[in-house]
C-alpha cells in the first residue's frame, strides 16, 4: 500500500528543500515556500527553484522554536504565537523572516501583544526616583535589533531596585503608600 510518501530523499527532487533552524531540520517542499509572497523564505524559494544545481539546504541560527510556527503559516496560512516564547523575541523573528505581525490569529493576538500593555503600564511610573527614566527605554528600534537585550537589561538593573523599594517599603513613596493601602483594603 502506497500512500505517496517516500523513506528517503531522492537527491534529483527539485521540489523539496531543506531548511536548518537553530540546529533543527525542516523539509518542506518549494511551493510551501511560495505560499507568503515577500517574505525571506519566498525569496530562497525563487532562487532555488530557478537554480537548477541550487543549493538545497539553509542553516539559519535562529530560534527554533519560532520557526516551528512560521513554516507552520506557510503551510496553512494562518499565523499562531508559541506561548513559550516572549512577546519581543516572537516579534524578532517576524521581522527577520519578513512576516508582518498583523497576520497574526485573532485567538493568539491579545497574548502576542500583552508585554505592550505591560510596557505602557511602566511608562506610567511617576515619582521619587523614577525621574530618571527615559521614553527611549521602553522603546524598540527596529534598525538596531542586536541592542534590544542589552537596553532591557540595563533597564532591568535600573528600576529593579525601586520596584521593590515600593513593594517593600510602604513609606518610600506615594506610589508605595496607594500599594499598600489597597493592599489592606483587600485583606480586610
Amino acid at each position: 500500500m502506497d500512500f505517496g510518501a517516500t523513506s528517503q530523499f531522492d537527491a534529483s527532487d527539485k521540489s523539496r528543500i531543506f531548511i536548518n533552524v537553530g540546529g533543527f531540520r525542516h523539509e518542506t517542499h518549494v511551493s510551501t515556500l511560495k505560499n507568503i509572497p515577500d517574505t525571506r523564505l519566498y525569496w530562497i524559494a525563487e532562487n532555488v527553484s530557478s537554480d537548477s544545481s541550487g543549493k538545497r539546504e539553509f542553516f539559519y541560527d535562529r530560534h527554533p522554536g519560532a520557526f516551528t510556527q512560521i513554516l507552520n503559516y506557510y503551510r496553512t496560512g494562518k499565523l499562531h504565537y508559541p506561548t513559550d516564547m516572549c512577546g519581543p523575541m516572537f516579534e524578532e523573528e517576524l521581522l527577520f523572516w519578513g512576516i508582518d505581525e498583523k497576520q497574526m490569529e485573532p485567538c493568539c493576538w491579545a497574548t502576542y501583544t500583552k508585554h505592550r500593555e505591560a510596557e505602557e503600564n511602566l511608562k506610567a511610573f511617576v515619582g521619587p526616583g523614577f525621574e530618571d527614566l527615559k521614553e527611549g527605554d521602553l522603546e524598540r528600534s527596529s534598525s538596531d535589533i542586536s541592542g534590544i537585550n542589552e537596553r532591557k537589561d540595563n533597564f532591568r538593573k535600573r528600576i529593579q531596585p525601586k520596584i521593590w523599594n515600593i513593594m517593600d517599603e510602604p513609606h518610600s513613596s506615594q506610589l508605595a503608600k496607594v500599594k499598600n493601602t489597597n493592599f489592606y483594603l483587600q485583606r480586610v
